[in-house]
């Protein structure tokens, strides 16, 4: 008597290439995402006075700083615009890309105890945490109008209608290149534990490289290129001049920005997915 052949059969490989991603499972895995999202959010301010509030004042504050140390003190150009708008329009988009890069930096490190017990695609934990800065940024983003409304009234209509036209696309590459960077670090971290510890520190000295509080048209020379090479600084240049018809960009600035965004976010897929498959061996 011979046994009866199994109903089915399955076959695990290995995958072949770093860059073969089951997109497919991703979408199976949506609910999670959305559970992700929302998990982060009610957990940072959970227990908190303020609750969301805290991400319009840690904005407000830090304008405020801003516009009386380097406004009315320092005296730093803002290329024609009242310094309050100036600061604020600028740690509105850097403040975007780096609730992405401090949210999702340490995947791995932050999410241990997860990853080592339960199976589920580990790149939706970065995405999550993409998704979630959108909320900040969308309350950031109403305060800062309600402060833009009386300046844009003695605006030129380009400037409304640029605003509307380059806001989406300077907040789509801003959310890629912040993917990018938060996966390539994510990655780095789980073998170099160091990276963890300096990452907060390594955020505030991109700040300052980028033109949050000060504008790009008053570098030159070397200054200018080694400026430039920064994928932010075209971005927060055109943030600009979408609102107020002020700022200093052209398109070989803009495809180099967009071209170092394309990139971070490849490495930082390819790292990522390295990691993932030797995490559990570091632990």
């Amino acid at each position: 008597m011979t046994e009866s052949s199994p109903a089915f059969e399955r076959v695990l490989r290995h995958r072949r290439t770093l860059l073969a991603f089951d997109w497919r499972r991703m979408l199976q895995y949506r609910d999670l995402l959305f559970l992700l999202v929302r998990r982060d959010f009610v957990a940072r301010y959970q227990q908190t006075v303020l609750g969301p509030a805290w991400f319009v004042l840690q904005a407000l504050v830090a304008t405020g700083a801003f516009t009386l140390v380097f406004g009315f003190g320092l005296r730093t150009p803002t290329d024609g615009l009242p310094p309050h708008l100036f600061y604020f329009s600028g740690m509105l988009l850097w403040g975007f890309f780096a609730n992405i890069v401090g949210g999702a930096g340490n995947t791995f490190q932050m999410n241990a105890a997860v990853f080592t017990k339960v199976y589920f695609p580990r790149l939706i934990v970065p995405l999550a945490a993409m998704i979630g800065s959108l909320a900040p940024f969308g309350l950031q983003l109403l305060v800062f109008l309600a402060f833009y409304a009386p300046a844009a009234l003695g605006a030129t209509w380009h400037a409304h209608v640029g605003a509307l036209l380059l806001l989406p696309l300077v907040l789509a590459q801003t959310a890629v290149f912040g993917l990018g960077v938060s996966l390539l670090t994510s990655s780095l971290s789980a073998k170099y534990r160091d990276l963890q510890h300096a990452l907060p520190f390594l955020l505030q000295v991109w700040m300052f490289v980028t033109p949050v509080i000060y504008p790009f048209s008053q570098l030159h020379g070397g200054a200018r290129w080694l400026a430039a090479l920064n994928p932010l600084t075209p971005l927060v240049e055109l943030f600009r001049l979408g609102f107020f018809g002020a700022g200093t960009t052209d398109a070989k600035f803009l495809g180099l920005s967009l071209a170092c965004t394309l990139l971070f976010l490849l490495l930082g897929l390819v790292a990522f997915q390295r990691a993932e498959r030797t995490f559990a061996d570091t632990v």
